[in-house]
């Protein structure tokens, strides 16, 4: 057979013309070539500059590369000497300082060491430090992993741009990822200005976080220097904050601002320093002199907390608590009702080796919060304060007491309440400024929780504040009693000059006839059994052995279990 070819049409087509100087739509342009040394002459007829050699190429060896490596990493970790100096005049400690107090020696492993802001405009491309202002990054606390991130004053006043938020984002991101309590140490001029709204958006991004791992993982920020703005609420969110007197600063508005809108003047001490928000605003959890207590503080309260929602608080090895009498115990109360006691004292017989963490020590000391463990096991307790205002429940204590209970609840916590509560603080002021709802807020948080719930009525429960104070009725697991206990709707003499009003205006001697009718009232409705006659306590002790009671009471509700019910979320009365 003959092999056909098929051809293409176009292989028929003439070949094109040669372009032409016409058909050229550009006209090239020659462009002059630097002539070379030997062909240019010297100035003024001088003889030709010979060249110079070029400096030599950088050494890319595996160990020159290692060195420079090593070299800038030392200068990083070494910081700004004159800004490292200012820190120590000032009487504060760098960001890595404070994180080499703060963590297990040796444990610290740090993320984004390089990272650098991208920002341009307003000169900031001149100043482009690494780190850019916060060291992040992850370590250990007594062998257990926390996150951590500390503002670096010495680097742009440890302002907030976009890296130094996503850097932020990041390990806050891996905290809530792995389980772990994140801690921010802060010390910071605020929103990076330069970087306008994107710096509020870093702050967005972190509040969104912390809102997120609320109930999650712990939170704890650690004011160390100034922290002003929309970055107080880093504070605000926090499950603990932490002052350090003289150096923290914490408002919404400086004293510049304070004094052109009202015309007064305060210094930063007097507007927001760890006094003002440890004792009137309560912002701050805890207050110290120095940063060494604190960051020290900082590390027993770890030792207090579980990683995360899902696991048990840590527990030390049980010490007999279940047999343990304490014979002081019988000693602190007064049998008299209006004879003050320091309910602390209570606490301290109660808890192992007398060792406690107070919450809020300086605000609203008319109940305390404390951190404890009972025969190894972490609980939370609340107690009324017979020495501040008689352990009344008022707007701040109510406030105070039921962040705590809902924090215990949160994280797994055991709650055991200790009772000696004569009503709510009376007064037109306590109404105006929501006591209602105020004190609600409180029975809310009791009547939510699912955690073993104890309560001991140590001598005065009157009222309403008895209901609030975590009652048999609003859910308590177990009710115990002391024999001076006095469960009532008010106290014998405020019952019957109401009761008996008439009776007493018109007898001829009204203070006898008062005397026999508060007896008559005590006895029949006010004695130590009247409450366990009815099932609303379960034991009256003997107070030598509350301890024991106590711990075998959370032995016995180890395992509870009370399911939530289903629902997005309840509507707390803020």
């Amino acid at each position: 057979m003959t092999e056909q070819i098929a051809t293409s049409p176009d292989l028929h087509r003439p070949a094109p013309e040669p372009l032409t100087a016409v058909e050229i739509d550009f006209v090239p342009v020659a462009v002059p070539r630097r002539p070379g040394p030997q062909a240019r002459p010297g100035a003024q007829g001088r003889p030709a500059e010979q060249p110079q050699a070029a400096p030599p190429a950088p050494e890319r060896s595996m160990e020159a590369l290692r060195e420079r490596h090593r070299g800038l990493r030392s200068d990083i970790v070494a910081g700004r000497r004159d800004g490292v100096e200012r820190q120590h005049r000032l009487g504060k400690g760098t960001a890595r300082e404070r994180i080499a107090m703060l963590l297990d020696e040796g444990s610290f492993v740090e993320l984004d060491m390089y990272r650098r802001h991208q920002a341009h405009g307003l000169r900031m491309e001149e100043s482009r430090p690494y780190t850019d202002g916060v060291v992040t990054g992850s370590g250990t606390i007594d062998g257990r992993r926390v996150f951590v991130y500390a503002q670096d004053f010495t680097i742009m006043g440890g302002s907030l741009g976009a890296a130094h938020a996503a850097k932020i984002h990041k390990v806050m991101d891996l905290a809530i990822s792995t389980g772990s309590p994140i801690i921010g140490l802060i010390d910071s001029g605020g929103a990076r200005i330069q970087e306008g709204v994107v710096s509020l958006s870093g702050y967005g991004g972190i509040f969104q976080r912390s809102v997120q791992a609320s109930g999650v993982i712990p939170q704890i920020s650690v004011v160390l220097g100034p922290c002003a703005g929309g970055a107080a609420y880093t504070v605000a969110l926090a499950d603990f904050a932490f002052m350090v007197r003289d150096t923290a600063q914490l408002y919404l508005t400086g004293p510049d601002v304070v004094a052109a809108v009202t015309g007064k003047r305060y210094t930063h001490a007097e507007l927001g320093g760890a006094d003002v928000h440890g004792k009137k605003s309560g912002v701050a959890t805890f207050v110290h002199d120095d940063e060494e207590s604190c960051l020290d503080e900082v590390r027993y309260l770890v030792s207090l907390l579980p990683g995360n929602n899902l696991e048990f608080p840590p527990s030390a090895p049980p010490c007999d608590a279940t047999t343990d009498t304490r014979p002081r115990l019988a000693e602190i109360v007064p049998v008299e009702p209006n004879k003050p006691y320091d309910m602390r004292l209570i606490v301290s017989e109660l808890v192992d080796d007398g060792e406690y963490l107070e919450i809020h020590e300086g605000w609203a000391q008319n109940v305390i919060c404390v951190l404890a463990r009972i025969d190894g096991a972490v609980v939370g307790i609340v107690g009324n304060q017979p020495m501040v205002l008689a352990g009344v429940l008022d707007v701040a204590a109510s406030q105070k007491a039921a962040r705590f209970v809902r924090f215990c609840d949160a994280f797994g916590i055991p709650l055991v309440s200790l009772i000696d509560v004569p009503g709510f603080l009376p007064g037109a002021d306590q109404e105006y400024e929501g006591i209602i709802r105020h004190g609600a807020k409180l029975l809310y948080a009791y009547c939510e929780a699912t955690v073993p719930r104890i309560h001991v009525v140590v001598r005065k429960a009157y009222g309403g504040a008895y209901i609030v104070m975590d009652s048999r009725t609003i859910g308590t697991d177990l009710s115990l009693a002391w024999p001076t206990n006095e469960i009532a709707v008010m106290g014998a003499e405020g019952a019957v000059n109401i009761i008996f009003r008439k009776e007493l205006a018109a007898a001829a001697d009204p203070a006898s006839l008062r005397a026999e009718l508060v007896a008559e009232y005590a006895e029949q409705l006010m004695h130590p059994h009247y409450a366990a006659e009815r099932g609303l306590v379960d034991d009256v002790i003997d107070p030598v052995e509350t301890r024991a009671a106590v711990a075998r009471g959370l032995a016995m509700l180890r395992d509870k279990r009370k399911p939530a019910p289903q629902r997005k979320h309840g509507n707390v009365p803020l």
